[in-house]
């Protein structure tokens, strides 16, 4: 058995690692809160800009927005992905930079080249690791996302799309479900699909709208202003999802620093038990030799 002043120390330090977990767990219990009110707080203006946009797409069918169209032929694919700066938050990123890796194999092995958009530090590490394109990337957005941080980034492959430059847009992110479960999810973000842009009204008939410059020019910044919305939703879903997990991670760790406290302090018993026993044998057999 270790010593006891060896197991004395090992205490003392899970214990000092058991209050940091628990500090954590608590900030992140906290953190997770307001997460959750602004991923709440984005979806009605999401939501808004859709039936805005449906409506005037609708109202309007002798143009087609370039975002609505299918491109082809060009051999590009771009992929937005979205992670956490700081680790400690379980499996969250490793799950979905998993699912990215599968999909970026499926488009390599359909001939198509991939060039991706990293949103958080954990994501640009390793695409930077598995060697794949990076055209831009933000790193280091707080606790709170910002929108103009992430215009910049997303703005090279939204263009590239609207020139024909792209085939298909991806974004792939951690959808926040529960307290205990996250999803990730990789998901089509251009074309648009019409299921995207399907418009909640259920009025029968159809407004006629008076454009000003023209009905391109306005639907295609309304559908700009959409897409930014739909980043900014799913990094603010991704945020909840870190404190989330983080909470969840930190009151694991503390809960087995507890166990363990408990199986050395058994253990330091034990050894301490045996070493009055040995003494206790040693001065029965002096007394007994003398």
């Amino acid at each position: 058995m270790a010593a006891g002043k060896e197991i004395r120390g090992k205490i003392k330090s899970v214990e000092n690692t058991k209050k940091i977990t628990k500090a954590m767990e608590m900030v992140a219990a906290s953190k997770m809160r307001k997460a959750q009110d602004r991923m709440r707080a984005a979806r009605p203006y999401a939501d808004k800009v859709r039936n805005v946009t449906a409506n005037l797409s609708q109202a309007n069918p002798d143009y087609v927005p370039p975002f609505l169209q299918q491109n082809s032929g060009t051999g590009q694919v771009g992929i937005i992905v979205v992670t956490t700066d700081k680790g400690l938050c379980g499996g969250l990123n490793t799950n979905i930079l998993r699912a990215t890796t599968a999909k970026l194999k499926e488009l390599e092995a359909q001939g198509l080249k991939v060039q991706t958009v990293a949103i958080g530090s954990k994501g640009a590490g390793f695409l930077n690791r598995v060697g794949a394109r990076v055209v831009s990337q933000v790193t280091q957005l707080g606790d709170k996302p910002h929108l103009d941080r992430l215009i910049g980034p997303v703005k090279s492959v939204i263009d590239q799309y609207a020139e024909g430059k792209l085939d298909t847009v991806y974004l792939c992110y951690t959808r926040f479900i529960n307290t205990m479960k996250q999803e990730p999810v990789v998901e089509q973000l251009l074309p648009l699909s019409a299921a995207h842009l399907k418009a909640d009204s259920t009025n029968e008939h159809a407004w006629d709208y008076i454009y000003e410059p023209d009905a391109p020019t306005v639907i295609d910044e309304l559908l700009r202003r959409y897409l930014e919305a739909l980043v900014y939703q799913a990094v603010a879903e991704n945020m909840a999802s870190e404190q989330s997990a983080r909470m969840v991670a930190m009151k694991a760790a503390t809960d087995n620093a507890g166990n363990l406290i408990g199986e050395l302090k058994l253990e330091y018993n034990k050894t301490r038990q045996a070493a009055i026993t040995k003494e206790l044998s040693e001065i029965v057999s002096g007394a007994a030799a003398v």
